[in-house]
């Protein structure tokens, strides 16, 4: 779990607090404690040595009231001596204010040298032999936290021994120790108020301290949470943000952030325009790029690059190359890729297996190209290319040549064929007038010149119209709804040569087209796809986006177009079916190419033909080259 700023620093100031006041309370209580135990220390010493003293006296009084051992047995001695300290009334007096006012003292015992207790502040204890206790020393050596073990643990007692000598001054000689007992649960009771004020002022130190650290760190971080909302603001967008108004370092701070955010803005201005152009020109590419980083990483995708992978670039972006080119991919045969990255390629091609299983495989150019800066690699550019797309536009160019010329041509020679034949009908007018009546050969003659001339004539008038100048009347048309009116149109003819209709509509936005030489356009060619099934068949009408193009399909499961005639189908007056006019197809592609797009088909002989149109949907560079140019002009602006 992380903890917020605020937090930590209250903890710190928290546990300096608590560590300065535990180390003060631990020397407070280590030198009570020391100073308790070394007290009691001088106070059994003086104890004993007034016992001793007055044991002293009271022998001395006892020989002046004549009072003797009965002989100089250790026994009879002993029993002298314990007599005579017995009957001192000062003597037991001394012993029984020392232990009953003293806090300190538990216990005071005269022994003689084999221990048995002559008398004592314990009444139960004289005559009876008194096992040895721990000295006081012993404590008072030991560590601090082993005194306060053994002070608050089990109760026990210390003794401090004191010589019990008898004789006169410089001839005394040993007779017993004087012992004062020192109890743990007296020095727990002197330590204890000074231990329990440490402990409350250890509690009291904390509290306070926490309540000083919270008041103290929302204090100083005020400033930093006002900054830390400036900066979310600025990373949602609102980059019109006003500095702290402070004079100190926060304030220099949220002044620096507010000119970063205004140069932030223009920076995202133009690094979206620049992105929606780039995406613009990508979308518009026939060719599939993928530009990849030095260590094989894809940071650029165009959207043409489905077509060639069968993946989206959005699912490409950021993948290695050894995950876009598995090993078995088709067009490892065209690459040369060591682990991730690639070896320079100029041109290679490769076939790569179609979606569809029934189409032939699909012709790819691939081209590598390395990208170095000063000597060191950068990357690679790897385009691919469609080479049956390069191969249909190369030959809708030379249809496209073709028709220009012939119909440079064929204006020309229609103008200069229509007045002649306007003279020619003049006079044979005037030599119908003045042939004989009859039904001879010269009329006869007459009436097929005459039949040859209106034939001309009409081959004339369908150049003229073909060759005429159109303009376009766009307007936004859905393309779903058109083909079902075309449908409407041509129904009844599919009914009579029992044609099957397929519909395969996507949704597709309106796109700017002239809907009534659009129509014509679409109706020649299902009409020729009818008449290209005289025994039945399925036609089927489709409606799909191709990146920045919408796409007409119409297909057939006719007879096919045979491979001789593929070239010259959308050749004017070219035709191979008895009585037809050569016109229709070479009209839709002319209303094809007048709206921008393309036109092309498939064909198979038994197995029918689709034709393809592609009508352009993208939208114009100009806005975004515009607001291209304002963006900079904004980040001008704000770096000044």
């Amino acid at each position: 779990m992380r903890l917020r700023l605020k937090t930590k620093i209250t903890l710190i100031i928290v546990l300096l607090v608590l560590t300065v006041v535990g180390v003060t309370s631990w020397l407070h209580v280590l030198t009570l404690t020391r100073q308790v135990i070394q007290q009691a220390d001088g106070r059994a010493n003086l104890v004993a040595q007034q016992v001793f003293f007055q044991a002293q006296n009271a022998l001395a009084e006892a020989a002046r009231e004549g009072q003797l051992p009965a002989s100089n047995r250790p026994e009879d001695l002993r029993e002298y001596v314990r007599n005579a300290l017995d009957q001192n009334s000062a003597l037991t007096s001394l012993i029984d204010a020392e232990v009953g006012n003293s806090f300190l003292v538990y216990e005071v015992t005269i022994v003689d040298r084999d221990g048995t207790a002559l008398i004592s502040s314990d009444a139960s204890l004289p005559g009876r032999k008194v096992l040895p206790r721990p000295p006081l020393s012993q404590l008072l050596n030991m560590g601090f936290i082993q005194q306060l073990r053994l002070i608050y643990g089990s109760p026990q007692a210390y003794d401090i021994l004191y010589p019990f000598k008898l004789g006169p001054p410089g001839q005394q000689v040993p007779f017993g120790d004087i012992r004062v007992a020192l109890h743990t649960g007296l020095l727990a009771i002197e330590i204890t108020p000074a231990l329990r004020s440490s402990v409350w002022l250890a509690l009291l130190s904390v509290l306070l301290s926490m309540f000083l650290a919270a008041v103290v760190s929302s204090t100083l971080l005020a400033p930093v949470e006002r900054i830390s909302a400036q900066l979310d603001r600025i990373s949602r967008g609102e980059f019109d943000q006003k500095p702290l108004e402070r004079e100190d370092e926060f304030g220099q701070v949220s002044t620096k952030i507010t000119k970063i955010g205004l140069q932030l803005r223009g920076v995202r201005e133009i690094f979206s325009t620049l992105r929606e152009n780039l995406d613009q020109i990508l979308g518009g590419l026939e060719d599939g790029l993928l530009l990849f980083t030095r260590d094989g990483r894809a940071v650029m995708v165009s959207p043409a690059v489905e077509n060639f992978l069968g993946a989206p670039a959005d699912q490409l972006l950021g993948r290695k190359a050894s995950e876009i080119f598995p090993p078995g991919h088709p067009l490892l045969s065209a690459l040369v890729l060591v682990g991730d990255a690639f070896e320079p390629v100029a041109a290679a091609e490769a076939d790569v297996p179609s979606a569809d299983p029934s189409l032939p495989p699909q012709r790819i150019g691939v081209s590598v190209q390395v990208i170095n800066e000063r000597g060191t690699r950068m990357g690679a550019l790897v385009t691919l290319r469609d080479l049956q797309s390069l191969e249909t536009i190369s030959r809708q160019l030379q249809v496209s040549e073709r028709l220009a010329a012939l119909s440079r041509v064929t204006a020309g020679v229609a103008h200069e064929v229509k007045n002649p034949l306007n003279s020619m009908r003049l006079w044979l007018e005037n030599l119908k007038e003045n042939l004989p009546p009859g039904d001879g050969v010269p009329r006869q003659a007459v009436a097929v010149l005459d039949s040859e001339i209106d034939r001309l004539d009409s081959v004339v008038k369908r150049f003229l119209d073909f060759m005429r100048p159109q303009e376009l009347r766009l307007e936004e048309t859905h393309l779903d709804e058109l083909l079902a009116e075309i449908a409407g149109i041509a129904r009844p003819q599919m009914e009579r040569a029992h044609v099957q209709l397929v519909k395969q509509y996507a949704d597709l936005p309106a796109v700017r087209v002239d809907r009534a030489l659009l129509t014509q356009a679409l109706l020649n060619l299902v009409f020729n796809a009818i008449q290209a099934m005289p025994s039945g068949g399925r036609l089927t009408l489709g409606l799909e986006r191709r990146g920045e193009s919408a796409e007409i399909r119409i297909g057939d499961t006719g007879q096919g177009i045979a491979p001789e005639h593929r070239g010259r189908v959308f050749q004017l007056f070219f035709t191979t079916r008895p009585g037809g006019s050569g016109i229709g197809l070479a009209s839709a592609y002319k209303a094809v190419q007048l709206h921008d797009g393309s036109i092309d088909f498939d064909s198979q002989i038994g197995q029918g033909t689709t034709f393809r149109i592609e009508l352009p949907m993208a939208r114009p560079l100009e806005p975004a080259v515009s607001r291209f140019r304002e963006a900079s002009g904004a980040l001008a602006r704000n770096a000044s």
